[in-house]
C-alpha cells in the first residue's frame, strides 16, 4: 500500500488490509489533524481492501466529522462501490459523485 499526498488530498494505492492499516490509519489522522476543510481520499490507485482497510476509512470518516471536517471519498472503484452499497455505507460517507448501480443490474441483498 502506497499513500502520497497532503492534508487536503490524499492518493491511495495498492492494498489497504491488515497489515497495512496501521500505517494507513497514521497517515490519515496526521493529514486530519493538520488541516481544514474536506480531505479528499482519491482511491482510483486502490487494488483491494479488506474488512479492517475499511475500518480504518470509517475510523477516519469519524474522526474527520469530530474536528469540523469532512472525508470525501474519489474515484471509488466499482466492486468496491458495491460492498459499500451492499452495506448500506454509501449512505453514510461522503462519495464524490455518488455511487450509482449500473442500468438492469440489482442492488446486492444485505
Amino acid at each position: 500500500m502506497h499513500i502520497r499526498g497532503d492534508h487536503a488530498e490524499l492518493v491511495v494505492g495498492g492494498r489497504l488490509d491488515v497489515r497495512s492499516a496501521a500505517d494507513a490509519r497514521t497517515v490519515l489522522h496526521s493529514a486530519l489533524d493538520s488541516g481544514r476543510g474536506d480531505l479528499v481520499l482519491d482511491l482510483t490507485e486502490l487494488d483491494s481492501w479488506d474488512a479492517t482497510g475499511l475500518g480504518v476509512i470509517m475510523g477516519a470518516h469519524r474522526r474527520a466529522g469530530r474536528s469540523g471536517r469532512r472525508l470525501v471519498l474519489r474515484g471509488v472503484p466499482d466492486r468496491m462501490q458495491r460492498l459499500l452499497v451492499a452495506t448500506r455505507l454509501h449512505r453514510i460517507l461522503a462519495i464524490e459523485g455518488g455511487i450509482g448501480v449500473a442500468a438492469g443490474e440489482s442492488l446486492p441483498r444485505v
